[in-house]
């Protein structure tokens, strides 16, 4: 990932408070996502931060395995769960890489505002093909810019490097729904609120 988790650790409290920029966005992504579930789906959430998403889906599955590399996002998140009496998501400090893609268990996998951060989105996009069963379906969430400033391409690298920000990997819409299907996913749901937003997708592996 394009940061370290002391970075995201530093952030965790800040990132909590944090208010969701577009409610009704976010509501439809949770709706959409959940005409994929089933009582009995299985569900991994990669970088799932500080837990919102995946105990908001809690009570329309089996069970999910929700992973962050950053241990105070996921002390968060596990207080969170206590609190809400949600006994069937599993926060586990983890990156991607430690999740092995021999595991081809999931009904779903969700990568909620991670892939624009990823050093290598492909190899990620091809584990999580792996992850699921036949049939399953990758839902995610993706900042996707083709065409940054001279000021962003400037500033982003030395904010990187200085730990003061995430790297942001630039990529199209039409880049990233091209490297889903060259992993072999079939393409669902495309959804983008306005032009500045995030690329909701849903990508079903064949079954």
């Amino acid at each position: 990932m394009g940061a370290t988790p002391w970075f995201w650790n530093r952030l965790a409290r800040l990132y909590e408070r944090q208010q969701i920029s577009d409610v009704v966005a976010y509501e439809a992504k949770l709706d959409k996502t959940r005409e994929y579930f089933t009582p009995q789906s299985e569900v991994l959430e990669l970088a799932c931060g500080t837990g919102t998403t995946a105990i908001a889906h809690a009570p329309f599955v089996k069970h999910i395995r929700a992973v962050d590399f950053s241990k105070k996002m996921i002390a968060i998140a596990q207080g969170k769960a206590r609190d809400a009496g949600v006994e069937n998501v599993d926060f586990e400090i983890a990156s991607i890489d430690d999740i092995s893609s021999a595991d081809g268990r999931y009904d779903a996998v969700l990568a909620m505002s991670i892939l624009h951060l990823l050093d290598d989105r492909r190899a990620v996009i091809g584990k999580v093909f792996d992850l699921l069963k036949p049939g399953g379906v990758f839902v995610s969430s993706t900042v996707c810019i083709s065409n940054p400033s001279r000021l962003l391409r400037v500033l982003l690298p030395v904010g990187s490097a200085l730990g003061l920000m995430p790297t942001l990997n630039f990529m199209g819409k039409d880049q990233l729904i091209g490297d889903l299907r060259t992993a072999g996913f079939e393409i669902e749901h495309i959804w983008q609120p306005n032009e500045r937003a995030a690329v909701f997708v849903v990508a079903r592996k064949p079954g």
